[in-house]
């Protein structure tokens, strides 16, 4: 599976961005889709989880502000972030996976800076 990420950029507090993962190849060998990222010093942390049938975990950081969600006819994963705080500013990875198989699958990195 290949994961490619995109949608990060530069934004004041307060505001506003989507971010999108694209799966391609064998993507029914994964049942779950997720967003981490990793602030400078800091360890790769996950934001936000999605399995195949809807369920969502969130980060207690970000819960009431970011959205994960897919859609399936576009093999793609969203992250819609708001009320962007600078805590928020990091690399933002899209993660593929399945909860009961050892795969595991990154996409690369996209920068999300967000200034007060």
């Amino acid at each position: 599976v290949q994961l490619q990420a995109s949608g990060g950029g530069s934004v004041q507090a307060g505001g506003a961005l989507r971010l999108s993962c694209f799966a391609s190849g064998n993507i029914f060998s994964i049942n779950r889709m997720a967003w981490y990222r990793q602030a400078p010093g800091k360890p790769r942390d996950l934001v936000a989880r999605i399995t195949n049938i809807g369920v969502t975990t969130y980060a207690d950081s970000v819960k009431g502000r970011f959205t994960i969600s897919t859609n399936n006819a576009k093999n793609t994963a969203y992250l819609q972030m708001s009320s962007l705080e600078p805590e928020d500013t990091a690399v933002y990875y899209c993660n593929a996976d399945h909860v009961q198989r050892d795969i595991n699958y990154w996409g690369q990195g996209t920068l999300v800076t967000v200034s007060s």
